[in-house]
């Protein structure tokens, strides 16, 4: 990516951290329906802020977004780019995307980057002692999305680059897909995602997987 947002010779370029910001923008991101503003909404100030770091938005300034049903506030930030804009188009991101968006056109070299983003924007990670067994730890790698086409694709895409399944289902109402990789398959997933500590990804999850990693080594050492 050079040039700065509002110059005409600005041109896109894929990175890592671009990748990076792809993924949150595939998954807490919007396009607006006028052609050329893109903004990106977080719980997570951190986020918020890797993201205008990441696409170099000096002068952009991060405001906050009141949820309509919960009252809560959100972090959000908001830039207008045509020609950012018409790409994101040609690489399957669009408007109201939700339950729209499917099959992406990502680079195999930026791909973990950009599974990363999608982690950190709409995945979640939990553990927990299984009370069937005297000693056993579980743990779970999940991501999440309204739109069944993406979730499948997201697995078929994982299952070709390093060999691991997961398994797909959904809430209730079919209304939320859950992509959930197990212990062994997460291991091997967060080794791709988390290949290096200069890269951003969101500390609270990050945090979360080492604590969990811990607690599996002191359970097989009792």
């Amino acid at each position: 990516m050079r040039g700065n947002q509002k110059n005409k010779n600005y041109q896109v370029e894929w990175g890592h951290e671009f990748a990076y910001v792809i993924g949150l923008l595939a998954t807490d991101g919007n396009l607006s329906k006028d052609g050329r503003h893109i903004a990106f909404t977080s719980k997570d100030i951190q986020l918020v802020k890797s993201f205008k770091k990441c696409l170099n938005l000096i002068d952009v300034k991060i405001g906050t977004k009141t949820d309509g049903f919960t009252d809560k506030r959100y972090f959000r930030i908001q830039f207008s780019n045509t020609k950012l804009y018409k790409w994101l188009l040609k690489i399957g991101l669009m408007p109201n995307k939700s339950r729209k968006i499917g099959t992406m056109k990502i680079p195999n070299k930026y791909f973990f980057d950009f599974l990363r983003g999608c982690f950190d924007g709409d995945g979640s990670f939990y553990s927990y002692w299984d009370p069937r067994w005297k000693s056993s730890f579980m743990f779970y790698t999940t991501f999440c999305s309204s739109s069944l086409t993406f979730i499948r694709w997201l697995r078929k895409r994982i299952k070709q680059l390093i060999n691991i399944n997961g398994h797909v289902n959904a809430n209730k109402l079919k209304t939320i897909w859950q992509l959930k990789f197990a212990k062994g398959e997460s291991k091997e997933l967060w080794r791709e995602l988390y290949y290096s500590t200069e890269i951003p990804f969101l500390k609270r999850k990050y945090l979360k997987i080492k604590r969990a990693q811990m607690e599996e080594l002191e359970d097989s050492h009792p």
